[in-house]
């Protein structure tokens, strides 16, 4: 039995239009509002035929087990196209399609859809969209809902007459991740109009978190009004599935008001929501490591079943260090050995580099230098690091510069900075040069002034002739 994911949903229902229609004497008057009535009645009803017309149909596969496939090998299936054609009110007339010639009509369903759980715009793209959502029916078996931390939820062994019928799964998978959803519709044997019973949905098919972050992993379900099974007992179970690997995170039996005993104690589930909207969402306080995997978000009716799975990836950048920090002085021919310590992070891939920025501002690279394997620490993080050899000669380094540590992660990229000198290179640099004849132009002005005041000084005025000759 297939199954899609699921997010928390609200399911509203549109309330109908009230019209105010103020109150007169004037037969030409109401002649007026009668014709506004009749537009707006128009109008209404040419909105609502346009929004709905959004989800009027959906691509699906249908996907069986082939008959007379035994002796311990895994089943062959059969895969057919099908369609599901979509209507919101049941009261509403069932529009007249033509069947495309390439699918089977068995394989045609007319679906009454109370909640709109197939109206989600995630699995209506717009036309020419690349795009696709994903569709897949399956047949259901109804059996009897028991799990060991519930009751049963069924009263007797006997299945009630409602479930002689025909029942189906339907698992959708909504485009850029954006909606999972499982629903189980019935119809009655032998025919395809359909109708939705439970649906179970989430909004967060796939999410990011760093460390420390808290978490909301979306589940929401709704059970048709009209249905035996609305009002029924329920229960609520969130699995984690990791590498084969699974535990229970916190399960509600809705018939004996109680949660099963678990070794979580950071995952809460509110209540109060669960009952007034079909909220079953799951709230991590504090994301770690360890909660990276897959969520199975299961909701429990008598006879009947439906989940949805959230994929969790814990993701942290890394830290990054530069030893030694400063670099000492260098001179041409030296070599020092320099490290860069990545640290905290989470996943494991992790591409280290270094980099060189000149005096003048030029950037090239210096490779990725030495990488050292991984350690993991005991909060699941990683840390790894790279070792590079600066020989001043050898590398053209000239008088310097800034060395970088460059982290490339998941998470996003981290860099680290540390300035090297280097002391007693022969040929002057650039800023050198420039500073040398910036002095000398300071010098030869500072002459030009000092020649021009002793030569005003020293060459006589017609004053002091005048008094030599008295």
């Amino acid at each position: 039995m297939c199954f899609g994911e699921s997010p928390v949903i609200f399911y509203l229902w549109p309330r109908k239009p009230v019209l105010a229609i103020p109150q007169t004497t004037s037969g030409e008057n109401m002649s007026n509002i009668s014709a506004l009535y009749k537009i707006a009645i128009v109008t209404f009803s040419l909105f609502i035929g346009a929004s709905s017309s959004g989800c009027s149909v959906l691509e699906c596969w249908f996907v069986q087990e082939k008959p007379g496939r035994g002796g311990g090998f895994s089943a062959a299936m059969s895969q057919e196209k099908s369609l599901i054609y979509i209507r919101t009110n049941p009261e509403s007339e069932k529009a007249q399609h033509t069947p495309p010639s390439d699918i089977d009509p068995s394989r045609i369903y007319y679906v009454t859809d109370l909640a709109a759980t197939f109206c989600s715009s995630a699995l209506h793209p717009p036309e020419g969209s690349l795009n696709k959502p994903q569709c897949e029916i399956n047949p259901l078996i109804p059996q009897a809902s028991m799990v060991k931390w519930a009751e049963a939820l069924t009263e007797t062994a006997q299945s009630p007459t409602y479930l002689a019928a025909d029942w189906f799964s339907v698992a959708a998978q909504g485009i850029d991740g954006q909606l999972t959803m499982s629903n189980v519709m019935r119809a009655p044997s032998g025919f395809t109009d359909a109708s939705v019973i439970l649906s179970v949905s989430s909004k967060t098919a796939s999410i990011r978190s760093r460390i420390g972050e808290p978490v909301l992993l979306d589940c929401g379900f709704w059970i048709d009004p009209s249905s035996p099974l609305h009002g029924s007992s329920f229960s609520v179970e969130w699995r984690y599935q990791f590498r084969g690997e699974g535990r229970l995170i916190t399960a509600y039996d809705g018939k004996s008001d109680r949660f099963a005993e678990t070794s979580e104690t950071d995952a809460d589930l509110d209540i109060a929501t669960l009952y007034a909207s079909g909220n079953a969402s799951l709230v991590l306080k504090d994301a770690q490591v360890r909660h990276s995997g897959t969520y199975i978000c299961t909701i429990y009716l008598p006879h009947l079943s439906a989940q949805v799975a959230i994929e969790l990836d814990v993701v942290e950048p890394p830290s990054l260090a530069i030893y030694p920090s400063p670099l000492p002085l260098l001179v041409p021919g030296q070599v020092v050995s320099i490290q860069c310590e990545a640290s905290g992070f989470v996943p494991l891939s992790l591409e280290l580099g270094w980099e060189f920025i000149g005096a003048e501002g030029k950037r090239r690279s210096l490779g990725k230098g030495s990488i050292t394997g991984h350690r993991q620490a005991n909060d699941g993080t990683y840390s790894q690091s790279t070792r590079l050899e600066l020989d001043a000669a050898n590398l053209g380094l000239g008088r310097g510069g800034e060395i970088s540590c460059i982290a490339i992660h998941q998470g996003g990229s981290r860099r680290a900075n540390t300035t090297l000198n280097i002391i007693g290179v022969s040929a002057p640099s650039v800023e050198d040069s420039m500073a040398m004849v910036a002095v000398a132009l300071v010098l030869y002005g500072l002459i030009k002034v000092f020649f021009w005041t002793f030569k005003s000084t020293d060459t006589p005025g017609p004053d002091s002739d005048e008094k030599k000759n008295k």
